[in-house]
């Protein structure tokens, strides 16, 4: 039962990436395209812990911790470049 749950997820998932894939080339400012590959980040962590659980094993979470971090300072400096023109200051 948890295996067919887990493909059953892991299917939806893959299929928001896909719809988030086509959002990407088709959003129409950078700020758009940005939250979209947020939203991208945050299916990736979904896909990581998923396989994490279908392994057994929590290396697949600490994998996905990192994951999370760069992904926030990532968006953050992608945000402060849009408001202030550079990301050093």
């Amino acid at each position: 039962m948890l295996s067919t749950a887990l493909t059953f997820m892991i299917g939806c998932i893959c299929l928001a990436l896909i719809l988030n894939l086509i959002r990407l080339f088709n959003a129409p400012t950078i700020t758009d395209k940005i939250l979209t590959l947020d939203t991208m980040t945050v299916n990736t962590l979904a896909l990581v812990v998923l396989y994490g659980i279908w392994a057994g094993t929590g290396l697949y979470l600490e994998a996905a911790i990192l994951l999370a971090l760069t992904s926030f300072v990532g968006t953050v400096a992608y945000c402060k470049y849009l408001l202030r023109g550079s990301i050093i200051e």
